[in-house]
């Protein structure tokens, strides 16, 4: 971020897609926490700061009448915070372009924040409306994209916009440049051995991840209810267990081509298997390949807990996506919770370890071992496809 911001306005486009509770607190802060140091940065560098973010998906949930639920996804509900973590009183416009935004952002001084109404009230704001970004765009000097959780978007405020500043106008955030810097790290020459931990609900969620793994890592671990697809795929009993019926030639071949590339595959040995899907359900522990009709498996049990840590220990780069199991249901997230301190322990022995995606990152949080992973990214489905390869247009919309 080597710009001169004095005296200028500048656009940061953050991502603020934080959960709230009923009474529109903020449950976790991470991603605002985030991009905290490129705002107080450009602040102190003499520049006036317009926030742009999106929040939740209005369009998705509209009213009754057709209108937007204002009231349910304001950006104004983050204001109060923004307050306290800048030590300033930031303000807020109503809208995210027009004449009050306009108005607003031309008084805007030196060292002031003013934060912009939720992007995604604009219908044009998803379909990359070049009108709405050239809008957006006339209202500040400079543009700055630190909201990795959306580069993966090709929005009008993410992308399409960066085309109205030129060259030496425009630069990533902070957050944005260590996002790239660490999932670079872990793509390019990492120190063996290379260790991905997989887990979430379906294969078809993170074929491509798996596929990519394959030329990089020496062992993949996968657990969650993927897992069951390939118990499957070797002929194993899965009961009632989430399978991908229509991935199991997809998984065979996947195992197949692991061991062609002398790729260790681990599945969990057994599972912590239940008769319904709650948590009060009765449960077991059983070999995952051994479970009974009516019970499905909704975590990973204790053998494979400990061979899966056993792996990690030992590895010296280390890849976690996704949840070993039902993670939000306390009696199923203890094999997500072992993994989490594994990776821990395996990073205080030197182990370069990135954390990315929703679940593995709440786990991660929740246990307040955030800081002892090397890094963990604010962007699930962005960072899911930056590490299968593909370029990510928030990205890409930077360079021309």
């Amino acid at each position: 971020m080597n710009l001169e911001f004095k005296n200028k306005k500048v656009l940061v486009r953050v991502d603020f897609n934080v959960p709230l509770d009923n009474k529109n607190k903020i449950t976790d802060d991470t991603r605002i926490k985030s991009a905290l140091p490129t705002i107080k940065h450009i602040l102190k560098a003499g520049g006036a700061v317009i926030l742009m973010s999106h929040l939740g998906r209005p369009q998705k949930k509209l009213k009754e009448d057709g209108s937007v639920n204002v009231n349910k996804f304001t950006l104004q509900h983050l204001v109060s915070y923004l307050n306290k973590k800048l030590r300033l009183k930031v303000k807020f416009c109503p809208e995210t372009v027009g004449k009050e935004a306009t108005k607003m952002a031309k008084v805007l001084k030196s060292g002031e924040v003013l934060l912009m109404e939720n992007t995604r009230f604009e219908k044009g704001e998803t379909k990359g409306d070049p009108k709405l970004a050239k809008s957006m765009s006339a209202l500040a000097d400079y543009y700055i994209n630190d909201a990795f959780g959306t580069a993966h978007r090709e929005h009008a405020s993410t992308a399409v916009i960066a085309k109205h500043f030129k060259k030496g106008t425009k630069s990533f955030g902070f957050l944005m440049e260590r996002e790239i810097e660490n999932a670079n790290r872990l793509l390019n020459n990492p120190e063996g051995p290379v260790t991905a931990i997989v887990g979430g609900a379906k294969v078809s969620d993170k074929i491509m991840l798996l596929e990519k793994l394959m030329n990089l890592a020496n062992n993949i671990i996968i657990g969650g209810g993927m897992a069951y697809t390939f118990m499957k795929a070797l002929g194993g009993n899965t009961g009632n267990s989430l399978v991908e019926e229509d991935k199991i030639k997809l998984a065979t071949k996947l195992l197949a081509k692991a061991k062609k590339k002398g790729v260790k595959i681990y599945l969990p040995k057994d599972s912590v298997i239940a008769d319904s899907f709650s948590e009060k359900a009765k449960r077991e522990t059983k070999y995952s390949m051994r479970i009974k009709k009516g019970w499905m498996g909704l975590d990973i049990g204790p053998k494979a807990q400990k061979e899966f840590s056993d792996v990690i220990i030992k590895s010296n780069t280390i890849l976690w996506n996704g949840p070993m199991g039902v993670f939000e249901m306390k009696p199923f997230a203890k094999g997500t919770m072992t993994i989490a301190k594994a990776v821990a322990k395996a990073t205080s022995k030197g182990a370069f370890s990135l954390v990315g995606g929703g679940d593995s990152v709440a786990a991660v949080n929740q246990m307040g071992l955030a800081e002892k992973v090397s890094y963990v990214s604010t962007g699930g489905g962005a960072m899911l496809e930056f590490l299968e390869g593909k370029e990510l247009p928030g990205i890409k919309a930077m360079s021309k």
